[in-house]
């Protein structure tokens, strides 16, 4: 019985989810020092794997803190830089939606919206930047 269970343990440890759990646990704390490096233009920048670490960190974080619009934004941001539209499109959805003034989220937003391959997100996105425009037509971002 001893032996099966050594067995049963060592099978679920390589096969199991344990190793996805480790590489969650590691993402999460590793969050605050890799969201300190993005935010640093001094810091070396983070490189892919490091800012699909952060990523999964914001993720985690956002589940506690769904009304944290700088969250949300960093986000999308990541999203973005991963290549990750629907991250990205989630996320600025989420920051536009707690702060439809907030005008990164709204920019934010309208630029995921453009850059997705539906033509209903494409209409959405254009809608919206022509919002923007005609709210602030001084502001060139």
């Amino acid at each position: 019985a001893v032996i099966a269970l050594a067995v049963g343990a060592g099978s679920y440890a390589l096969t199991g989810s344990y190793p996805q759990v480790r590489v969650w646990q590691q993402a999460t704390a590793q969050t605050p020092g890799l969201l300190a490096r993005a935010l640093d233009p001094q810091a070396q920048p983070l490189n892919e794997e490091e800012m699909a670490r952060l990523a999964l960190g914001l993720r985690t974080r956002l589940q506690n803190d769904a009304g944290n619009v700088e969250g949300w934004l960093m986000l999308g941001r990541t999203g973005m830089v991963l290549g990750n539209a629907g991250t990205a499109t989630g996320a600025y959805a989420n920051a536009y939606r707690l702060d439809p003034k907030n005008r990164d989220a709204a920019l934010g937003y309208a630029e995921a919206l453009t850059r997705s391959s539906d033509p209903e997100d494409n209409r959405r996105g254009g809608e919206l930047l022509r919002r923007l425009v005609s709210r602030d037509h001084t502001d060139i971002r």
